[in-house]
């Protein structure tokens, strides 16, 4: 799977956001205290730079809400039982995915049609990871595991990190519509 530090450190400073913005004696509206990107940034040991990066990327995307000023910082902008792993790490832009093929990719011309009876659309879901875009012999378990990881992702909230909840049985459908299972991650 890929998935770098950037998805798995968004998701550490969410989690200490949602830990330590608990209403106390400073908190605002909403009964949340804005963190300061620092204060994540020494307790998680990930760079300041680093973090103004992903808060970037997860403001824009809704997860959370700026303050500025002194006692200013970051709160979530939902509650953690509602903010879901799979938001966070799409995000930071991060593509839930374990096949190392580029399925909108121009490197291996998904522009050109691999067969002359193919549409582009058809053409560019047929790229792979192949010399001439063909798709490796193991494409589709890998995708399936991708599609499996998004799921269960999906499923567990900041809420769920908080409190350890994270082993949770989710019900994973593959992509032919008879096989599902049950998994306990």
């Amino acid at each position: 799977m890929r998935l770098s530090t950037k998805g798995r450190y968004a998701v550490m400073a969410m989690t200490d956001l949602a830990v330590n913005a608990q209403a106390d004696d400073k908190a605002v509206s909403g009964g949340h205290r804005p963190i300061s990107l620092s204060e994540i940034s020494e307790r998680q040991q990930i760079s300041l730079s680093y973090l103004e990066q992903l808060f970037a990327r997860l403001r824009k995307a809704g997860l959370v809400k700026s303050a500025r000023g002194p006692g200013g910082g970051y709160t979530l902008a939902r509650e953690p039982g509602c903010l879901f792993v799979s938001e966070i790490v799409l995000a930071v832009d991060e593509p839930i995915k374990a096949t190392r093929c580029e399925m909108t990719s121009n490197k291996l011309g998904a522009n050109k049609r691999l067969n002359a009876s193919m549409s582009k659309d058809q053409a560019v879901r047929e790229i792979g990871c192949m010399p001439g875009g063909q798709r490796c012999l193991t494409h589709n378990l890998w995708e399936d595991l991708g599609v499996a990881i998004h799921d269960y992702l999906s499923q567990v909230s900041l809420e769920d990190v908080v409190r350890k909840r994270t082993r949770k049985k989710v019900q994973i459908t593959a992509a032919e519509p008879s096989r599902s299972v049950m998994m306990e991650a």
